[in-house]
């Protein structure tokens, strides 16, 4: 071989990796593509049982205080036969007991942490003083106890509990830490509504998972820039769930506790629902719907009618919401499942006729608006300023309404949670908001390059050292940085300084 050929030889074979490489790169591209949409439509065989969440034991004291008891522990948990799962849980080894209270009434909760590192537990869409909030200020530290106490004075609501540290929440609700607090008033329970839980009235708490041998797996996959994404799906810690039921009518209080994962709840069927509650309560007069949005922390009660033998599976379909090729695909939004499956009795309890008229409006309409504020939502932070633990972002007048404009400048889907208000959707991109977004509202899904207007009404404790959140409740971008604080003060009343850990 001459010594020309030897540099041409070595030159060609260059040209060739450079030609070559960027196909292996498109082609790689294509095969991680192909591989993140997953499905169980059809592939689920529906074992076990659902589970269905204890209601919590509490005590009412003399003076009418009604007390309940949670405790933060690490357990194991038998997902998947024969193979013990480490988890956390309250007051058991996954998940938590339901509470339940009534308006008017004031409640207590001792909350110990038996756990190994410190956590906190927020009361997701309960109106409270913010010092009793359990956001990030209120830590419990392990081998400590934290008794907030409130009155509870809001309308009957499906709310839920669930850690809040700053920066690992997403890890805390993965590892099992959440639970229902339902709430009751004299309008839901004089309503024909079914109501007997566990029987025609369901919590239906969702969440996906991944196993890493008997472990949750917490990766984060490659493009999944929205947050953890599983490959399965569960209903109150129940794999593969089924539920007997024996009513014509079936109330399921729908509960998106995935930290990232958006659901299109429908029928496998495609029977339709009443929508009769949002995350605040009950709607003005139920809403006929085929398909529900939920994206992380939202809420939702439906009630379906049953046929005397039949089954049905509620499934969780694509996501319908301009997402764009790329995101859809990466968000999770081609991906579906077969979620629960309920059985009919071959006789069912007849049930009453669903009324036709649900509560009186519980949120302002943004008429008597004192202010607007703008909230533009970016994964580097909101309004382009991430979360800071000493930093109060602004003051709020206790007994004023406001109404907040939220626009998602970014290129994923986020959502929107305010901490101690429920509000009412005003608008979705300056139109009239869809019929699923006109119950009362703690949270709110917005699409890439969406904007909603909100009206809330702040009533209450003024306390300028004590913050609530807002933040994304894509738990993820929440830890990111994704969240602000605000304050109730009196008229003229300036905020303060949060002054760490209230309460510890």
């Amino acid at each position: 071989m001459s010594s020309n050929s030897r540099p041409r030889r070595r030159l060609l074979l260059v040209l060739v990796c450079i030609a070559t490489l960027p196909v292996l790169v498109i082609a790689g591209v294509a095969r991680v593509y192909a591989g993140a949409a997953v499905t169980t439509v059809g592939k689920t065989e529906f074992r076990n049982e659902l589970a269905i969440p204890p209601l919590a034991p509490s005590q009412v004291g003399a003076d009418g205080t009604r007390t309940f008891e949670l405790d933060m522990r690490a357990g194991q948990r038998e997902f998947l036969p024969g193979r013990a799962t480490d988890t956390w849980g309250f007051n058991g080894d996954y998940l938590g007991p339901t509470l339940r209270a009534r308006r008017g009434e004031k409640v207590a909760v001792t909350v110990r942490n038996t756990l190994p590192e410190a956590s906190t537990v927020h009361w997701h869409g309960m109106h409270l003083p913010a010092a009793m909030d359990g956001g990030p200020h209120q830590m419990v530290a392990p081998g400590t106890a934290w008794t907030p106490q409130w009155m509870v004075d809001q309308p009957a609501a499906t709310l839920w509990y669930h850690p809040h540290p700053h920066g690992a929440t997403e890890t805390h609700v993965r590892r099992g830490l959440a639970g229902m607090f339902l709430l009751d008033d004299d309008v839901s329970t004089t309503l024909s509504l079914p109501s007997t839980y566990g029987v025609d009235d369901l919590p239906v708490i969702v969440q996906d998972l991944k196993f890493d041998g008997a472990a949750l797996d917490s990766t984060h996959r490659m493009f999944r820039d929205v947050g953890f994404l599983g490959d399965r799906t569960m209903v109150n810690g129940t794999l593969a769930p089924y539920r007997n039921v024996g009513d014509e009518l079936v109330r399921l209080r729908l509960l998106n506790a995935s930290t990232a994962r958006i659901y299109t709840f429908e029928f496998s069927d495609g029977r339709p629902f009443a929508l009769v509650a949002t995350d605040g309560g009950l709607l003005e007069q139920p809403r006929t719907q085929d398909r529900l949005r939920l994206s992380p922390g939202e809420r939702a009660e439906i009630v379906v009618r049953m046929r005397p033998g039949e089954r049905t599976v509620l499934r969780g379909g694509e996501l319908d919401a301009g997402l764009g090729f790329w995101t859809q695909r990466f968000a999770g939004g081609d991906d579906t499942f077969d979620i629960l499956e309920l059985r009919a009795a071959g006789t069912l309890r007849p049930s009453p006729e669903l009324p036709a008229v649900l509560a009186s409006p519980a949120t302002p309409d943004g008429g008597d608006s004192v202010r607007e504020r703008h909230f533009d939502l970016n994964l580097a932070g909101i309004n382009g300023t991430p979360m800071a633990m000493d930093r109060i972002d602004f003051a709020v007048t206790r007994g004023t309404t406001e109404t907040w404009v939220v626009r998602n400048d970014d290129g994923m889907p986020h959502n929107f949670h305010i901490h101690d208000v429920q509000f009412r959707v005003l608008a979705m991109d300056d139109s009239q908001p869809p019929a699923a977004l006109t119950g009362p509202k703690d949270t709110v899904f917005l699409p890439p390059n969406s904007t909603v207007r909100l009206a809330m009404r702040f009533d209450g404790p003024a306390d300028p050292d004590a913050p609530y959140m807002y933040h994304c409740h894509l738990l993820w971008h929440e830890d990111l940085g994704m969240m602000g604080q605000f304050v109730v003060v009196n008229p003229g009343q300036a905020a303060g300084t949060p002054q760490g850990h209230h309460g510890h």
